[in-house]
């Protein structure tokens, strides 16, 4: 066959796979493009800085400068003559001085970070000074003074470690979450994400489609002068229906990753003056909820944040269920209606001095007792609902313990707890109940493939899954179809870590068929 011709094959090939460019190309690249909707493009070649630590008193501050006038700034106010840099990546003791003036500003640490050996991938360097207001002020102003240096944007210096190859989306987004957590499994969620796991199970998944689609190309394109086995696609089958298995499976993850990055939203449900407020304030351990004998003082939701065992809770307070004819009390039973459809888990308090003493009366009493306040279709599920005996101070030890004992086989009832919120009996034994349930609904972020964390990354996977369905979809009426269905799924998947090339794919094309060689 002609050269020629291959190199228009080869043209053609790559003339379709550029479609798979408008996310991101080589790393370091500094063309504009877009990703969901947001520029990722390159800024010029701006140095900037910011405060990198926390604001407020403390014993040091860091200030970070990142970009090429860096020398310049290190030179003009700690006392380093040009071209001869302090080593790298070493603290170094010297008197911070203000560029113009020659003042001596702090006395404090500088590090200096050659390119690519840094954060951000570009010449980079730190200040550690004192924490006072006044000192962090005064470096902050004599950096602006720099010639070519300006304060850097909300994000821009992870932005320029995404543009430079250091970080992939899901590196970024994973340290936002480890910057932002609150709870020991955020954390570890966090961390996790931060140091790659995500990225390079979508990496995989990534480099498996583009092997697909360079193979479907390279058929499309040189089946016909039979320089391609034919069974090179029987190996493409069997790996879009591996991938979209293997992908269908991380969705079902039960939301496990996005319930622990955002918080578990537990609601607390039941009838007027059950002691819902009461148990909000003592899991809070403080009045942040009004108590009253009063039926119907709780009319909207009343939200708090507490970190149970390590794992973020949402725990929302809720007005009481019954049939009202006060048109407040009314939108606040909306709400509670409402939220506790949104609900992960249920708490539903029920007052012990209402319950029949003997056991099969009081299986009876609560079956009615739940319907009543809820209709059936709206229950929760036995799994997400937790039943809170409250009030236990008011009936005799007796029958506390006929009930602890013979509720627990009675079939169709959610598990329970018998609590007083005025004596805190049994709260030990809720607390342990209501971590049990809320590990469960997070899971253990360290073990396992690691779970989704954004929604975006769901809606992307998909979206993925459906183009790769239209691969098989399409497989023998239309390759070409179903390649488009590939690249798509890729395109799909490379949106979520911000990496996709059209020249990854023309390299396996080459590699793997040695094309014209």
């Amino acid at each position: 066959m002609p050269l020629t011709s291959l190199c228009r094959g080869m043209w053609r090939a790559a003339v379709r796979s550029m479609r798979t460019s408008d996310i991101r190309g080589t790393p370091g690249c500094r063309h504009s493009s877009s990703l969901d909707g947001a520029s990722v493009g390159m800024a010029d070649a701006d140095t900037i800085f910011a405060l990198s630590s926390g604001h407020g008193r403390c014993g040091v501050a860091v200030v970070r400068v990142s970009g090429p006038a860096s020398p310049t700034a290190l030179s003009c106010m700690a006392g380093f003559r040009r071209g001869l840099m302090p080593p790298p990546r070493t603290a170094v003791l010297r008197s911070i001085t203000d560029p113009h003036s020659n003042e001596v500003l702090d006395r404090g640490l500088v590090l200096w970070f050659p390119g690519p050996h840094s954060f951000s991938g570009e010449d980079s360097v730190e200040f550690h000074i004192h924490g006072g207001p006044a000192v962090i002020t005064s470096v902050l102003q004599a950096l602006g003074s720099v010639p070519g240096v300006r304060p850097a944007e909300a994000g821009e210096f992870t932005r320029r470690a995404f543009q430079a190859g250091k970080l992939d989306l899901t590196e970024v987004e994973g340290l936002g979450d480890l910057i932002h957590a609150e709870t020991e499994a955020q954390r570890r969620q966090a961390l996790r994400q931060m140091s790659g796991d995500l990225g390079r199970l979508y990496q995989a998944w990534s480099h498996r489609m583009k092997r697909c689609l360079a193979h479907v190309e390279a058929f499309i394109d040189f089946s016909e002068d039979e320089l391609i086995d034919d069974g090179i696609l029987t190996e493409v089958d069997r790996t879009v229906a591996q991938l979209q298995a293997e992908m269908e499976q991380h969705l079902k993850d039960e939301r496990r990753g996005e319930r622990l990055r955002t918080g578990v939203q537990v609601v607390i449900a039941g009838a007027t003056n059950a002691g819902k407020s009461s148990l909000l304030n003592t899991l809070c351990q403080r009045p942040a909820a009004i108590v009253s004998p009063i039926p119907g003082t709780t009319r909207d939701v009343v939200d708090t944040a507490l970190d149970i065992g390590g794992f973020p809770v949402l725990l929302s307070d809720t007005a009481g269920l019954r049939d009202s004819s006060d048109l407040v009390e009314r939108e606040g039973i909306r709400r509670a209606v409402e939220r506790l459809e949104q609900a992960d888990l249920t708490l539903m308090v029920v007052d012990c001095s209402h319950i029949p003493a003997d056991v099969q009366p009081a299986a009876s009493f609560l079956r009615e007792h739940l319907h009543k306040l809820m209709p059936s279709d709206q229950l929760p599920e036995e799994d997400r609902c937790l039943l809170v005996l409250n009030k236990t101070d008011l009936i005799a030890d007796s029958q506390r313990e006929k009930l602890a004992v013979g509720l627990q086989s009675v079939p169709g009832l959610p598990p329970f707890c018998l609590i007083s919120c005025q004596t805190h009996q049994g709260l030990t034994d809720f607390l342990t109940a209501l971590h049990s349930r809320v590990k469960t609904l997070c899971g253990n972020p360290l073990s396992g493939s690691p779970t989704l964390t954004q929604a975006r990354h769901r809606t992307h996977l998909q979206r993925s899954v459906a183009a790769l369905a239209q691969y098989q979809r399409y497989r023998d009426a239309d390759l070409a179809l179903a390649a488009e269905g590939v690249r798509l799924a890729l395109t799909c998947l490379g949106r979520i870590t911000g990496r996709v090339g059209a020249e990854e794919i023309l390299d396996i094309i080459f590699k793997d068929f040695c094309i014209g060689k």
